[in-house]
């Protein structure tokens, strides 16, 4: 936390100039101040009022957002453990009136300027071994990329790089009930099925690989990469990255996240759905950071650094998870999650998710263009 603190606190203060909370006593009465702070707990009183328990390393506060102010709408954007501004009126008992609020976010021109050659495709959620993995989709998208079928535009020949952000199996014991819905009830035998079904892919593109929440690495997060036990049955020119993890593709940088923050900006944030992932992914951008929520659906593991604060911004965020193809460009970034290569399973139709499958984004890495091939 303190990590995330420092980082993030050196990217808001270019911005604010800021004083330290300990610093607000009664001489600052009446005041307009600004600090940084992470946000502990934030919540709705009786009378409709905005309370936010903000602390930085030198103490804690009460910031006040009064029901008729201004900034009272854009305060329903504030999640737990988030780091922000805020600039208000002191009272020199600790609380704090807000005027203003102010997030980390993306500057407004910078990873546009970059600019490669070839195209990348981007993938995630295969879930081999799972009954719904499309087979017959994924033997149309080889040969496609090899030349087999007809390609007026030849965009296949211009594919230099594929990233899967995730999920390239369908595990074992990850929900009540799974096995129903296995084809191969072993896990090492779907990565063997899933390395034979990636192993056809056009020699000459370079792929990268990601592991998420189905694949064979611990739950916490950040995870490592897929063990070497596992990469043995890909080919070798093969990359095996972690989650969360950066690449770069002939010049452009990439931000690669599976995406499982989205089930709690979901949960947290008005306006955000399992229908629109890129929403919350620009969320994630504004925020600096991939999983600002503590202790919620994601389990992060506790280490010395926080791994997910985005530290300079990305050409390409790129998420999976959620089996939806979404797009959008924020402030120079192309937001893209990825979709699926599963069919709509049982408990997908309980819970009425409709899955995007079989459609892969491309993206120009010259132009950043982005548009959607469908193999379904």
């Amino acid at each position: 936390f303190r990590d995330r603190y420092s980082k993030i606190r050196e990217i808001l203060t270019r911005r604010l100039n800021s004083r330290p909370i300990e610093s607000l006593g009664k001489s600052t009465t009446g005041r307009e101040v600004s600090v940084i702070g992470m946000v502990m707990d934030v919540r709705t009183t009786a009378k409709g009022n905005r309370i936010i328990e903000l602390e930085d390393p030198t103490g804690m506060m009460i910031a006040v957002i009064q029901k008729d102010a201004e900034v009272y709408e854009q305060s329903r954007q504030i999640i737990t453990d988030e780091v922000i501004g805020v600039t208000g009126i002191t009272d020199g008992n600790g609380r704090l009136f807000v005027k203003s609020l102010l997030w980390p976010d993306m500057p407004s021109h910078t990873a546009s300027l970059e600019k490669g050659s070839g195209c990348a495709l981007l993938l995630s959620d295969l879930h081999v071994g799972s009954k719904y993995f499309m087979a017959d989709a994924w033997q149309r998208f080889l040969q496609w990329l090899s030349g087999e079928v007809d390609d007026p535009s030849g965009l296949a020949s211009q594919v230099q790089y594929i990233v899967i952000a995730g999920d390239l199996v369908d595990g074992v014991g990850i929900y009540p009930g799974q096995q129903n819905d296995l084809a191969i009830m072993d896990i090492y035998a779907q990565y063997e099925a899933a390395a034979e079904w990636l192993n056809g892919i056009r020699k000459g593109i370079k792929v990268i690989i990601a592991p998420g929440n189905h694949d064979i690495v611990r739950q916490a997060e950040p995870q490592p990469s897929l063990p070497e036990d596992v990469q043995r049955y890909f080919r070798k020119d093969m990359l095996f990255v972690g989650n969360p993890a950066w690449v770069t593709l002939s010049g452009v940088s990439v931000l690669i996240y599976h995406g499982r923050s989205i089930d709690d900006l979901v949960l947290r944030l008005p306006g955000i759905s399992y229908a629109a992932p890129e929403k919350a992914m620009i969320e994630m951008l504004r925020r600096r950071h991939l999983s600002p929520i503590y202790g919620s659906r994601v389990s992060i593991a506790p280490e010395r650094e926080d791994h997910y604060v985005i530290s300079r911004p990305p050409a390409i965020l790129h998420c999976g998870h959620v089996h939806t193809v979404g797009i959008a460009r924020y402030k120079g970034v192309a937001v893209i999650n990825s979709g699926t290569w599963q069919s709509q399973t049982d408990f997908q139709k309980k819970m009425n998710i409709q899955p995007v499958a079989g459609v892969v984004p491309i993206v120009d890495l010259a132009t950043m263009k982005v548009r959607k091939l469908i193999f379904s």
